[in-house]
């Protein structure tokens, strides 16, 4: 939907790819599907689920044995974004670098996005 030919709508790190292929296999499913939706402390957040089928207007990327697959409301607000995967002492998880924030709060895990973003043409 939001695509431009020959550049995917994110990219993903070897550590992501690496893990979202560990937990593909582990658990038997398809696909990561990632999302955004109304929440936290900044006004939205990102959503993460298994799925094992893939919609007719969802944004599938593959990268090293790992498929991600963007949901459709969502592609506008993740085109661009990075999809990391880090580990520290205290904890482990996905990291999104995504242009289109303008704020996040404490805890990184509630995100507001550019306005421009709303902006109708």
């Amino acid at each position: 939907m939001f695509s431009i030919p020959g550049k995917q709508a994110v990219s993903i790190t070897d550590r992501a790819a690496a893990q979202i292929a560990k937990l593909m296999a582990r658990d038997g499913h398809k696909a990561l599907k990632i999302g955004v939706k109304k929440g936290g402390c900044a006004g939205m957040e990102y959503t993460m689920d298994y799925v094992d089928e893939v919609a007719p207007n969802d944004e599938v990327v593959e990268q090293k044995g790992a498929r991600v697959i963007i949901a459709p409301m969502a592609q506008m607000f993740l085109f661009g974004t990075q999809i990391d995967y880090e580990t520290s002492l205290l904890e482990s998880g996905f990291k999104f670098i995504n242009p289109n924030v303008s704020e996040a709060c404490g805890c990184g895990e509630s995100i507001k996005f550019d306005e421009s973003l709303f902006a109708k043409e």
